[in-house]
């Protein structure tokens, strides 16, 4: 009978237990004690979710504090020099201090470095190695959890990242391949620990096997894993991977001395049947066919037509999971209260997407008598991407640039702000009184006025050149034009981790797309009436709400961006003719989104730029058209960037410590147009020094022209405290004008 398990579970807890005694605990309202305790108590309640579902086996080790990757870090030793000055107390404070660079205990210090986990909005903690990098293992925290669960009477299946794609995940060597030899003994005696304990199977996540490897890593991975796999007294080995088709890979993974193969089918469906001609005499097949990172029911009968066959031939050898760890997928569809149950029977969360395995692997074992039912067929890539093929703006950049300078007469390295500005608890408090009919919509509207009035007031006051109006009205950035858009569903419990105690509710795209009404024109044009001074417009771009959202299944998802792009074009175009004259339309995710691919990459951009261009190609060359961009890695996707044609684009740089600046660098033709790269790290509570962020502005300086630079924050300022934020600001425009003086 094929055997039932998952890739991870979700580890915020279904009511967001985590995030509410993380937050609690770094604010010293709870001790340290109360928060391993929480920790506990969600690890439990997976263990046995899993268990009660009748899943063959427990996936352990997929809980963190803040992140997998991280968890990692610190089981090999790999921790950067600036963290050992200043340690904290204990091993948790010094694991938040890497994480968000200050814990309740130890010196505040420059936080890890943060990035994409392949193509999600899961952000990871990047390794940080030295070429004289020594790995030291202590899995401790892992063989602890092992034990519990299995005190728990659960069968456990302990979940790591593999030796290769740790490896390439980090930075700091030219080539971090020089590393794995003295990696893997951590490996080799992490297995043995784990065989000591009783452990049947491990799990070692690679799913770097999705991306074009270079030749020497894929060559790498066959000693590595003859290295691993001989480990005395090792467990057995499943290899996973996913997101991405394995294609010229596969047979590699198969080839490796491994117990069994885990591939991605609904990422690759067409893979499964060279897989099976693949799998070996001895191996365990595991197929990933519930969708790990979305929230619609599987198609069972159409997996029992496709896997009978399969269930035959290699019985107990073949496995059923879903795609990836459900780690991206919301915890329990149960806790949605308000949602019509005839939209809610559609749908299916992590808890229920153990039922579908249980239930996938019943109808396993009956006669598949359904009959093949049809799909309809929306647009197709090639078809969108027509329609989007004349999206450029009348003007060039020069000559909307000229234009721009003259309307707007800013100064030398103009500053501003990504957007948003601290969302407090009274803020918080009156929009949920409001949603439950507390207080009236003029009560609740004219507090936005107030938070918005107050936003600008400060603005003022720090001596910010190009303000915005705070997003106060925004519970989301994403979730917010879902609920202004019709085609959108709305949850109230969705939440997913996107890093740390960070949680986002991803709308649900359920029909086609349409704005009934304007959306931020009333909050902008207000904002703009309090100063004479020019507030920015504030929209998301098309293709971060695309990818932000739960998308439909049933189309392509390019035809649901088009959608969104028609309807944001419309907003543009009110906003300018509302007076607004400088508009941000956000694509933060526009690289999230690239296919880990090569070969997919030119589809994605034409429909993806199209959809972003197509949003502002009708405004006049005088309205400047910003963008804003972080935590990915550029470099490969600059054609793309500039191809977006916006006047100006702001990024993340100051958390990768100016990294990703290269790629935007003026001397290897980066980025052409005007840009604001990051001087501060908003995810960290530290407040930087006005002489940090001189140096640092005067380090872009040399890259990019002085007559192109804005300055700004890494990123928006939601998550951070008016007390944080103000210091911050005034240190950076402090900054901002010292070296301006310098070059006048």
């Amino acid at each position: 009978m094929a055997q039932t398990h998952i890739l991870g579970y979700p580890r915020i807890g279904a009511d967001r237990e985590l995030k509410k005694a993380q937050e609690a605990y770094w604010r010293g309202d709870i001790s340290q004690q109360q928060l391993l305790q929480v920790g506990t108590d969600i690890r439990r309640a997976n263990w046995q979710a899993q268990s009660d579902a009748g899943l063959d086996f427990v996936a352990v080790g997929d809980f963190a504090w803040y992140d997998q990757v991280l968890n990692h870090s610190l089981m090999f030793g790999v921790v950067a020099d600036r963290f050992v000055d200043g340690a904290a107390e204990n091993k948790l404070d010094q694991y938040f201090r890497l994480a968000r660079g200050r814990a309740p205990s130890g010196q505040p210090v420059a936080a890890s470095a943060m990035t994409k986990w392949f193509d999600t909005n899961y952000h990871y903690l990047v390794p940080e190695f030295d070429a004289e990098q020594a790995f030291c293992l202590d899995s401790g925290w892992l063989l602890a959890e092992v034990r519990d669960a299995q005190a728990q009477g659960h069968r456990a299946k302990p979940v790591v990242i593999g030796p290769l794609t740790y490896l390439w995940l980090g930075r700091g060597v030219d080539n971090a391949l020089d590393l794995l030899p003295s990696l893997l003994p951590s490996y080799t005696q992490l297995l043995a620990q784990l065989g000591e304990l009783g452990i049947a199977w491990v799990q070692l996540d690679e799913p770097i096997l999705g991306l074009d490897l270079p030749a020497e890593w894929c060559s790498a991975f066959s000693g590595a894993y003859q290295e691993i796999s001989a480990a005395a007294g090792s467990p057995k080995l499943l290899l996973t991977s996913y997101f991405s088709p394995l294609r010229e890979n596969l047979p590699l993974a198969f080839s490796l001395p491994v117990d069994g193969v885990h591939i991605d089918c609904v990422r690759a469906p067409e893979e499964l049947d060279r897989a099976v001609a693949l799998v070996g005499a001895e191996q365990v097949l595991s197929a990933g066919v519930l969708n790990g990172r979305n929230v619609w029911r599987a198609d069972l009968d159409q997996w029992q037509r496709t896997l009978k066959p399969l269930a035959e031939q290699l019985g107990d050898c073949l496995w059923l999971s879903a795609s990836c760890s459900l780690l991206h997928s919301p915890v329990d569809l149960e806790t949605e209260t308000a949602l019509p149950q005839a939209q809610k029977q559609k749908l299916a969360y992590s808890r229920q997407k153990l039922a579908e395995l249980a239930q996938l692997q019943q109808l396993l074992q009956e006669e598949a008598a359904v009959a093949e039912a049809g799909t309809e067929q929306g647009e197709s890539t090639h078809s969108v991407a027509e329609k989007l093929r004349d999206t450029w703006r009348e003007q060039c950049y020069l000559e909307r640039a000229s234009v721009q300078a003259k309307r707007w007469q800013l100064p030398l390295l103009p500053t501003t702000t990504i957007g948003s500005f601290p969302q407090t608890d009274l803020l918080r408090k009156v929009r949920r009184q409001y949603r439950n009919g507390e207080i009236s919509e003029e009560d609740y509207l004219e507090h936005l006025r107030a938070e918005i009035a107050e936003a600008i007031r400060r603005q003022e006051i720090l001596g910010l050149d190009v303000l915005v109006h705070g997003e106060a009205e925004r519970n989301d950035m994403v979730e917010y034009f879902g609920e202004q858009l019709a085609g959108f569903v709305h949850t109230g419990n969705g939440w997913v981790q996107s890093y740390g105690s960070r949680c986002v509710k991803p709308p649900i795209i359920f029909g086609d797309i349409s704005r009934p009404q304007a959306m931020t024109v009333t909050w902008s044009r207000y904002a703009q009436s309090l100063t004479s001074k020019p507030v920015k417009g504030m929209l998301t771009g098309p293709v971060t709400i695309l990818n932000w959202s739960f998308p439909r299944e049933d189309i392509h998802r390019s035809e649901s961006c088009l959608q969104i792009a028609k309807a944001l074009r419309e907003e543009v175009l009110d906003l300018e003719a509302a007076g607004i004259g400088i508009i941000q339309i956000d694509e933060p995710a526009l690289r999230e989104g690239v296919p880990l691919r090569e070969a997919e990459h030119a589809d994605y951009f034409a429909w993806a730029v199209g959809c972003f261009r197509y949003t502002c190609s009708a405004v006049k060359p005088e309205t400047q058209i910003h963008t804003h961009m972080c935590y990915s890695n550029f470099n490969a996707i600059m054609d793309a960037i500039v191809s977006l044609d916006a006047d100006v684009i702001t990024i993340e740089s100051a958390r990768s410590d100016l990294r990703l600046l290269s790629a935007f660098a003026d001397k290897t033709g980066g980025y052409p147009n005007e840009i604001g790269p990051g001087i501060y790290d908003i995810h960290s509570p530290n407040v930087p020094e006005r002489e940090e962020l001189v140096e640092r502005l005067k380090k872009i300086a040399q890259v990019v022209p002085v007559e192109r630079l804005w300055v700004n924050p890494d990123c928006g300022l939601k998550t951070r405290s008016w007390a944080e934020v103000g210091s911050s600001l005034l240190n950076m425009v402090a900054a901002a004008r010292a070296v301006r003086a310098e070059l006048a």
